[in-house]
Order: C-alpha cells, then sequence, then structure tokens
C-alpha cells in the first residue's frame, strides 16, 4: 500500500509536542513572568541585599501570605466568579480570634475551630445569595466587604472599646496547637547580626497550593469546576451541581482568610480591624498572573504560586533597588496585572486554536 493510500491518523490520536504542552498551560506565563521578574531585580539590586537569606525569607513570607489567599480564589475564579470580601474577612476572622483567646478567656484550640467556623458559614452564606438570587458574585461579596468591616468596628468597639485587640501572645505562649500556625521552619544567623526566619506560612502556602492543584487537575470536582466557570447552564445539564461547587468554594476562600488571619494573629500578637485591607485585590491580581482567566473556565491553582512569588519578588525586591521610591509600588502592581491580563488572553486563544 502506498503512502497516498495510507489511512490518516484521527487527530484525536495524533501527539503532542510535549513543549507545546506546555506552552499552552495556562501557568506558562506564571512561570515565564515570576523569572522575568526575579532577572529584572536581580540586575536591578545586583544581589545586595535581594539574594540575601533575609531578604529571600521576606520575599516567600510575603508571597507565603498572598498564595494562602491566591490558591482558593484562582479555583472560585476558575468557576466564574468573585469574592471581594476576603479582604475583610482576614480582618473580621483575626479579631474573632483575638476576641475569644483575650476577651473570652477560651483555650487556643477552640478559639481556632470558633474563628473557622465563623469565615465557613459566612462563605457559606455568600455562595447560597449568589446562587439562590442570581445576582452577581461582585456585588454580593462587595456589599460582604463593607458589612463585615464595618461589622468589625462596631462589634469590637462595643466589646473593648478599642479597634486592636492586643495580648494574643500572652494567652498562647508554649501552645503546641498555636505553633501550627506561627512557628518558625528555619532560622539563618546572619553574619554581623540578625537572623533570617522562614516561618511556617510557607509551608500552608505549598500545602493550599498543592491541595488545590490536585483538586483542580486530578478529582471529579476539579471537572465540575471548569464546567462550571465555562458554562454553567451545560455544566447543570449534564448533571454537574452547580450550586453546590460554587457554595463550596465560597467556603474555601473564607477559610483561607480564616487561616491567613490565623497565621497573622498569633505572629503579630494582635488583631486590627483594618488587616487585610486591598488582600482581595492582590490575591486576584494573584490569580490573573498565574494564568487564571477573569471570564471563568480557565485557569490553574499551580499558577497561582508563582503569581504569588512573583508579587513576593516585586514587594521587596522594590525596597532593594536604590534610589527607587516605594510610593511607585501600586503602579508596579498594576503594570503586572495588565501584562498577565494581555498574556493571559493570548495564551488562551493559542490554546483554543491548537484544541481545533
Amino acid at each position: 500500500m502506498s503512502t497516498a493510500d495510507a489511512p490518516a491518523v484521527p487527530a484525536r490520536t495524533r501527539r503532542v509536542n510535549p513543549l507545546r504542552r506546555f506552552l499552552n498551560r495556562p501557568e506558562f506565563g506564571a512561570i515565564a513572568g515570576a523569572i522575568l521578574v526575579f532577572l529584572v531585580f536581580l540586575l536591578l539590586t545586583g544581589g545586595k541585599g535581594f539574594l540575601e537569606a533575609r531578604g529571600i525569607a521576606g520575599q516567600l513570607q510575603v508571597a507565603a501570605q498572598i498564595g494562602i489567599l491566591g490558591a482558593t480564589v484562582s479555583l472560585l475564579m476558575i468557576a466564574g466568579e468573585f469574592d471581594l470580601s476576603i479582604g475583610s474577612m482576614i480582618g473580621a476572622a483575626g479579631l474573632v480570634l483575638a476576641l475569644c483567646l483575650v476577651h473570652f478567656q477560651l483555650p487556643v484550640w477552640l478559639a481556632v475551630i470558633i474563628t473557622f467556623a465563623f469565615a465557613i458559614g459566612w462563605g457559606f452564606l455568600q455562595g447560597w445569595i449568589v446562587v439562590r438570587t442570581g445576582l452577581p458574585s461582585f456585588l454580593v461579596t462587595l456589599a460582604s466587604l463593607f458589612i463585615l468591616r464595618g461589622g468589625s468596628i462596631g462589634a469590637t468597639r462595643a466589646i473593648t472599646n478599642l479597634t486592636v485587640v492586643s495580648g494574643v501572645n500572652d494567652k498562647i505562649a508554649g501552645d503546641p496547637f498555636a505553633a501550627l500556625f506561627n512557628a518558625t521552619l528555619l532560622s539563618i544567623t546572619i553574619p554581623g547580626g540578625g537572623r533570617a526566619d522562614f516561618r511556617i506560612e510557607i509551608l500552608w502556602w505549598i500545602i493550599i497550593a498543592g491541595l488545590a492543584t490536585w483538586v483542580l487537575l486530578r478529582t471529579r470536582f476539579g471537572n465540575w469546576i471548569f464546567g462550571t466557570g465555562g458554562s454553567a447552564t451545560a455544566a447543570r445539564n449534564l448533571g454537574v451541581p452547580v450550586a453546590r461547587v460554587k457554595i463550596s468554594l465560597f467556603m474555601c476562600t473564607a477559610a483561607s482568610a480564616a487561616l491567613l488571619a490565623t497565621i497573622q494573629v498569633m505572629s503579630v500578637g494582635s488583631a486590627d480591624v483594618l488587616r487585610g485591607q486591598n488582600k482581595e485585590f492582590e490575591a486576584i491580581i494573584t490569580a490573573v498572573i498565574g494564568g487564571t482567566a477573569l471570564s471563568g473556565g480557565f485557569g490553574s491553582a499551580l499558577g497561582s504560586m508563582f503569581g504569588a512569588l512573583t508579587l513576593g519578588i516585586t514587594q521587596l525586591g522594590i525596597f532593594f533597588v536604590p534610589g527607587f521610591n516605594t510610593d511607585w509600588y501600586q503602579v508596579v502592581l498594576g503594570g503586572l496585572l495588565l501584562a498577565a491580563v494581555i498574556v493571559n488572553d493570548y495564551l488562551r486563544r493559542r490554546a483554543s486554536e491548537a484544541r481545533r
């Protein structure tokens, strides 16, 4: 039989070049961006401070705190929804924890359980309102942002006459359960004085992002998330429990905010009503830089790790650039967001063309 008479290989059985497959992955832009930003700051700083142990520890700590939020926010955005209340939830959950410890004298483990129960319950309520009313999650969670922030201020002042609750360190000193949230994984002594501490939030970040990636890529629930974000109507017709998926993800974003609040309160020793301010935007930026589409149905939890790393490098790197005014940080952040949106849109179109 001649070559011309040979049967064509069906499109679905054709082998895809592994490099091309990687280039079409949503996290490709995040990985490339993190490397590029790292090299830029390495060049601008000459490595001084930026590559030293204290600088690396600072970058990872910032990245970890943003990344804990970014992993769950990515899943919610892939499902086609937003949570603008996550920053206010950090402040509210932190105050619940601090009040339970300091004012109500509860054990650490019970205070933490109450804090997470409060956050998860609020996340359930938000998700339920979104799926029951059909209102945009942008508006529902924007309202929650103000309710949580205002409620935190009013309730804390009514109980303590202040907007800050301190004295947490005295209540958690020596408690083994508290060590899960404020322990130091590695401490490096710096020649000439000082230490570089790599704290436990870095481990929490890796665990949360890894778990989110596994759920998204290896479980049926992950397929439901993609289907819900791609077309909720089509997914519902195929038997996907769209309402359950969305409500569960709102609960996850609230739980991640409670986790970060717990870490901050137990590390700093106090809670503040304004803590977590603007974190909702940083979490969304992290997800977008990580390859998650604003329109839903496309994204990566793994990419959010590199998005968070990019923000950590940027936020700390600016401080080490000689003569650079840190007041321009938000300008840089906005530029990164715009660049990420453009790159992600291009990669998504390329991926769509490759599947045809």
